[in-house]
C-alpha cells in the first residue's frame, strides 16, 4: 500500500482538502503510547509497535496509522506518507492493544526512472503514528546508512517526447 500525502493534509499545490486522509469521529477517545523501534538504524527491516488505549467513557474501535517521511535528496518525494494502518478491536474504556508494524526495503523504496530502479535514499527517516495525516501523536526516527537499490526493473515503453513533470513551485 502506497499513498502519498503532505502533512497536514495539504498538497504540494497549496489545495487544501476539505479532510485530511483518516479523518473521522469517535464517541470516544484514544491515546497513542510506547512507541518502539526495533533498531535507530535500517539493516533490512525496522519493526514498530505502539499501544493504543482507550480513554473514553464508552467502547469504541480506532485506526492507527503509519506515515513515514523520507529524505528526498535524489529524488522528488512528498513530505509524508501513508506506509501502514491497523484498526483496534473492540476496545472498552481503560482496555488497550498494542499493535506491530514492520517497514522492509519495499516501503522506503520510490521509483526512479533515471535509473529504472526502486531504491531508498540515504538519510534520517521519520516515522509518524497518528489517528490521521493531519492528526499525529508519535515520533520516532531511524538512519539508512547508504542508498539501496530495492528492484530493478527492465526498462521499456520509453517515451518517444519528453514528458514535463508537474512540480511545486515551478
Amino acid at each position: 500500500m502506497l499513498l502519498r500525502l503532505q502533512a497536514g493534509g495539504i498538497c504540494p499545490f497549496k489545495v487544501k482538502p476539505a479532510y485530511e486522509f483518516g479523518y473521522g469521529l469517535s464517541y470516544t477517545n484514544f491515546t497513542y503510547s510506547n512507541l518502539k523501534l526495533s533498531s535507530p538504524k535500517f539493516t533490512g527491516s525496522i519493526t514498530v509497535t505502539i499501544e493504543v488505549k482507550n480513554t473514553g467513557a464508552v467502547a469504541g474501535k480506532e485506526v492507527a496509522e503509519l506515515y513515514l517521511s523520507a529524505p528526498a535528496v535524489k529524488l522528488d518525494k512528498p513530505s509524508i506518507e501513508l506506509k501502514g494502518f491497523a484498526k483496534t478491536r473492540l476496545l472498552q474504556p481503560g482496555e488497550s492493544q498494542t499493535f506491530t508494524f514492520v517497514i522492509d526495503s519495499r516501503r522506503l523504496s520510490s521509483f526512479d526512472p533515471a535509473v529504472s530502479s526502486w531504491i531508498a535514499e540515504s538519510g534520517k527517516y521519520d516515522v509518524k503514528i497518528g489517528a490521521s495525516s493531519k492528526d499525529i501523536r508519535l515520533n520516532a526516527s531511524f538512519t539508512l546508512a547508504k542508498d539501496l537499490t530495492v528492484k530493478k526493473e527492465s526498462v521499456s515503453l520509453i517515451p518517444k517526447e519528453k514528458i514535463n513533470e508537474l512540480k511545486p513551485g515551478k
